[in-house]
Order: structure tokens, then sequence, then C-alpha cells
């Protein structure tokens, strides 16, 4: 019985995902000049999506690291090889399996299953990889809010930008005192696992760089890259499949503000979105042996 109700629960909650993924998707396409879309895809100069797609690649590189720094701190040495294949499956399982147990919950079970890891600190180990995550991209939030010109009065005032350096300074500290506090375990690697997650997320904004380059867009790069920020942060939330339609919409109505251009900001998410689930879906046909491999360093 419990297990009947898991699944209707999870059916409801892929079904929610779909009708939240189309409705967003529905107001983007509603504001969006779909024609202006289709002459700028018809113009892209695709030889600048190659670096992209590398850095992007790259950036789930330091993530994956990142998260194997976590492992080792509760004694699971697992080869950086092997991680990074398990890293791949668990994309898979996020993006295309959003229903079901989810990349991370899979790799849970797997390394409890053929290690024996307590459950309880793999848990740990990966809500604090997304944690470092999103401590990454909010420290750089701050820094990006100083030096972009946001059309938005009170985000120009001294009492915001004060609130900004606050936050570059603090975040940092915050996030110790917080890991201390609720993650002691791991804190021999957090300096490794933040500079990870800095590198990650820097990988991520150059990427971002190249989309605009291929699209053609050679001003307000670091507008777009600020909105893209907040999108990501936006894309995290559970809401939509792979943040499909989150992240559109957040371009959509941070235009006027940040002195973007509607279209090519669309246009922007969606060919992140599509290097995101080419490399997702290199997780469907990676396979991983488990049962040998542990304290291999």
């Amino acid at each position: 019985m419990a297990d009947q109700k898991s699944g209707i629960s999870k059916k409801i909650k892929t079904a929610a995902k779909l009708v939240l993924t189309g409705l967003a998707l529905y107001l983007v396409f509603r504001k969006v000049d779909t024609d202006s879309l289709w002459d700028l895809a018809k113009s892209l100069h695709f030889f600048w999506l190659v670096p992209a797609i590398v850095l992007f690649v790259l950036s789930k590189v330091a993530t994956a690291f990142r998260l194997n720094l976590y492992f080792k701190n509760i004694g699971l040495h697992i080869s950086e090889k092997r991680n990074w294949r398990l890293y791949l499956i668990g994309m898979f399982y996020n993006l295309f399996l959003p229903g079901g147990i989810g990349g991370d919950g899979y790799k849970v079970y797997l390394l409890n299953k053929h290690y024996k890891t307590s459950v309880k600190k793999l848990l740990q180990a990966v809500l604090l990889d997304r944690l470092g995550g999103l401590v990454a991209i909010v420290f750089l939030l701050f820094a990006f809010f100083l030096l972009v010109q946001v059309d938005v009065p009170w985000l120009e005032s001294i009492w915001w930008n004060t609130l900004m350096v606050l936050g570059l300074i603090l975040t940092i500290p915050a996030f110790w005192l917080m890991q201390k506090l609720l993650f002691k375990d791991f804190l021999p690697s957090f300096l490794s696992a933040n500079a990870s997650s800095f590198g990650g997320q820097i990988s991520q904004l150059i990427c971002a760089w190249f989309i605009l380059r291929a699209l053609g867009i050679q001003e307000q790069i670091m507008a777009y890259q600020l909105v893209f920020l907040l999108s990501s942060i936006v894309a995290v939330l559970p809401l939509t499949i792979g943040g499909v339609g989150a992240r559109e919409l957040v371009f959509i109505y941070a235009h006027t503000y940040a002195g973007i251009e509607e279209t090519a900001a669309v246009a922007f998410s969606m060919i992140f979105f599509l290097i995101t689930a080419g490399t997702s879906l290199v997780g469907a046909f990676v396979k991983v042996d488990l049962r040998e491999g542990v304290n291999e360093g």
C-alpha cells in the first residue's frame, strides 16, 4: 500500500511539473516574437557553441569534484573517474526522470547499497553539494548587482549597494558557520570545495559569454550574466522539468530592467538548456561498476 501511494505521489508530482512547464513556456512564447526568435536562430554562429559546450562540461567536472571531496570527508573514497560517471548518471536522472527518485537520491541509494555508507551522511553530502553551488551563485550575484546598472531606482540606492557589499563580505563566513554547526564532518574540505564551486560557476559564466557571442550579442554582456545567475536560482526550484520555462520567464520579465534584448535573452536561455540536456543525456549511456573501487584514493 505504501509503495502504491508513493507511486501515485510521484505521478502527481510529474504531472504537476509537466503542467507548470507547459504553462511557463506558454507565457514565454506569448510575450516573445517567434519570427524574430527564428531569424536569430538562423543567424547563429555555431562555432562559438563549441567552447560553450566545453566550458559547461568543465563546470560540471568541477562540481563533481566538489561532491567527491564531501564523499571523502565521510570515509568514502572512490576514484574521480567513477565519481564522474556517477555524476553524469545523476544529471540524466534529474533532467529526464523528474518524477522518480532523482539523481541525488539514486546516487545515495547506489553508494549505500555497495559501500554501506550511512544514508544520513550521504544525504548531508549531496545537500551540502547543492548548497555550495547556491552560495557561489549568491556571492556572484552580490558582485554583479554592484557592477551592473539596473533600471530600478531602489536597486541603485546607497543602502542597496551597502547591502550588496555586506553580502560579499559575509556570505562565505556565514556559510562556514552554518557548515560548522550543521555539517561539521565536511569542514576539512571547506576551502577546496568552495574553490570548486566558484570554478564551476565562473566556467558557466564564461560558457554564457560564448553563447552570447554565438547569438551575435556584444553589448550588455554583464547584464545578461546577471539575469543568467538569477535564472539559475529559479531553475534550482523543483517547479518545472529541468528549469525549462522558469529560466525563460526570468529573462522575459527582467529584460526591461536589465537593458537586455527580450528575444535574444530567450534564445540564450534555450541554447543553455539544450547544452545542459545534451550533456545530461550522455548519462543514459554511462555505466558505472561500484562493486569495486572504494578506498582506491
